[in-house]
């Protein structure tokens, strides 16, 4: 007996039957000012990284079926499954450069910071590991927010391998970036990167003290002694 392909539609249904009304408020506190019961069904998010997990071979059109949803439940769905393909060790180097792509093209869907980090370390970092890495350089140059935070986000992969330099190059080039959840983001990964070379993580934040705003600075320091700390958040 031959079995059906998985579909968007599939995904879709298991996610409705696990919404509850009463969950939309709490899962749509990004959503400010929006029509909450147009954007939001109400799944809690272990539940939906649950039901996606299964779907984990789903083909990338029906992913961007998912992507195309205006409901954030379905599109955090897309992306953890996306996630968890990045996520195989055996996957062939098309299939990956496929979902890599995928995210890149689909960016406009991937618009709160936690689509974007449910992804970018695998699919785009980890991508990226052994080849020329400009592509985040171009995309923390975007006039998109979302797209600025995968470029630092994305080196995540490679700080999982030690490497530190791209980490920094991109936080560069982030420093004075106006969004808050940009400058999160730069403060976190520089942090990261710390715990891998505090040398360079102190050199930097010298460099850039009046540029990064002073929680980007707070942040990134947590890790530092205390003098360091107090220098840095002054």
């Amino acid at each position: 007996m031959t079995t059906a392909p998985q579909t968007a539609e599939d995904v879709i249904a298991v996610l409705e039957d696990a919404a509850e009304s009463d969950l939309v408020e709490k899962v749509g506190r990004f959503y400010a000012g929006t029509s909450l019961w147009n954007v939001v069904m109400g799944v809690h998010h272990p539940s939906i990284f649950q039901i996606a997990k299964p779907f984990t071979d789903l083909a990338l059109p029906e992913i961007e079926r998912l992507l195309d949803d205006p409901r954030y439940e379905v599109r955090m769905a897309a992306v953890s499954i996306m996630d968890f393909q990045a996520a195989k060790a055996n996957l062939p180097e098309a299939a990956r450069q496929a979902l890599f792509d995928l995210y890149l093209r689909r960016h406009d869907r991937i618009d709160t910071w936690d689509l974007v980090d449910r992804a970018a370390p695998k699919v785009v970092g980890r991508y990226l590991v052994d080849k020329d890495r400009s592509t985040l350089d171009d995309l923390a140059l975007s006039d998109d927010p979302w797209r600025r935070r995968t470029a630092i986000v994305a080196s995540f992969a490679f700080l999982r391998l030690g490497e530190t330099e791209d980490t920094f190059r991109i936080a560069g080039l982030l420093a004075g970036d106006p969004h808050r959840y940009v400058q999160k983001a730069v403060g976190s990964w520089l942090r990261e990167a710390g715990k891998h070379d505090e040398a360079t993580l102190v050199a930097f934040l010298r460099a850039y003290r009046d540029v990064l705003p002073r929680p980007t600075r707070r942040t990134a320091s947590e890790k530092l002694g205390p003098a360091l700390q107090a220098e840095f958040r002054g």
